[in-house]
């Protein structure tokens, strides 16, 4: 066998021309050499579209989970500009208001306008805003009571309907402090006469 063996094999062939085609580079301007570019436009084209779907992701998708958090006064005032959308509102919960009833299990309660510790003595509780809160599940939270001197601090997540508004979570939260004086738990009343 010779030294250049592709060159025998290349006439054993029979064609010369087809294998120095072959091997030979595509002259320039040739599209069917768009090798590197075609990979690179093609890593763009998914990077926009990846960055796209992220976009539309935070955009669109969590719309839904989102809640507009406000004082129970802004809410009460414009009830027509929340209406259907969730919301969460902080309120006190009006003693002797809660009403429980159980089929189907529901929990009635009216909350009012929170008041400051300090300024609960001076306060007219009957001139505060009141909500009507309706929460439709048979579990609540264990701070979730009705004391009789108020204090309990609610927070409701909802929605607000034509006369009421319809809560899908509750939170409470006693206003009792612990005093380590006397080692006992005081209300907010107890509290500001001490």
């Amino acid at each position: 066998m010779g030294d250049n063996l592709d060159a025998e094999l290349a006439e054993l062939a029979g064609s010369d021309d087809d294998f120095e085609a072959q091997d030979a580079p595509p002259p320039e301007g040739d599209p069917s050499d768009d090798g590197p570019k075609r990979k690179n436009l093609g890593l763009l084209v998914m990077l926009l579209v990846m960055m796209g779907g992220i976009v539309a992701l935070f955009t669109f998708g969590f719309n839904e989970a989102s809640v507009y958090s406000m004082p129970l006064k802004d809410l009460v005032d414009n009830p027509q500009e929340h209406t259907g959308t969730r919301v969460r509102i902080e309120g006190e919960l009006v003693p002797g208001s809660l009403v429980k009833r159980e089929k189907p299990c529901e929990y009635r309660f009216v909350l009012r306008e929170q008041v400051e510790e300090d300024q609960r003595s001076k306060t007219d509780f009957d001139k505060l805003k009141r909500l009507s809160v309706r929460f439709p599940q048979c579990i609540v939270p264990d701070a979730f009571r009705d004391v009789p001197e108020g204090g309990v601090l609610v927070t409701v997540t909802g929605e607000l309907a034509s006369d009421h508004f319809k809560a899908t979570e509750i939170m409470a939260q006693c206003a009792s402090k612990y005093d380590p004086k006397t080692h006992e738990m005081k209300a907010p009343t107890e509290q500001a006469a001490n």
